[in-house]
């Protein structure tokens, strides 16, 4: 081959290295991937237990409303309930049931909740004749619901206080 410009034959020039990475370079990147991968690992936990503690609280509210909305209907009359429940339900499957009101099922709560902290759909429930801080139901009726997750929220809480 000749060079257009001068008509002198065009020589290509060859290097005797060979193209590509070093093996310094290749440990040093891996270094890199292996420091990046190590700080995003925790982030991403703490991202799935805030998730988490957000359906934990999102869940508790729907359940306590269900019931509470339940004690308003049976306080207004709208149907029968038993002596010594107080009005409240008398366990979690009758506010997905519903009760006739008026020859019509009124539904409270469209299914229990999975417990995202324990995976289960079991929650611990407190009645009005049960202590405050007791852990065991009575199974009069159910005035309060909690997770029996045994954990401790990012802020420092235990989940069943919550």
């Amino acid at each position: 081959m000749q060079s257009i410009l001068t008509g002198m034959p065009v020589t290509r020039l060859r290097s005797d290295r060979a193209c590509g990475f070093t093996l310094i370079e290749l440990i040093v990147a891996t270094a890199i991937m292996v420091i990046l991968t190590s700080m995003a690992i925790p982030l991403a936990r703490l991202g799935i237990q805030r998730e988490k503690e957000r359906e934990l609280r999102h869940d508790l509210w729907m359940m306590r409303d269900a019931i509470d909305r339940y004690k308003d209907a049976a306080d207004r009359g709208a149907f029968q309930i038993k002596v010594g429940t107080e009005g409240y339900p008398p366990d979690l499957e009758t506010l997905v049931n519903g009760v006739d009101v008026g020859g019509k099922k009124v539904r409270f709560l469209r299914k229990i909740p999975i417990d995202p902290m324990a995976g289960k759909p079991e929650w611990g429930m407190r009645s009005m004749q049960d202590d405050p801080t007791s852990e065991s139901w009575g199974g009069q009726n159910v005035f309060d619901v909690f997770t029996k997750s045994e954990g401790t929220a990012l802020d420092g809480t235990k989940y069943k206080e919550w």
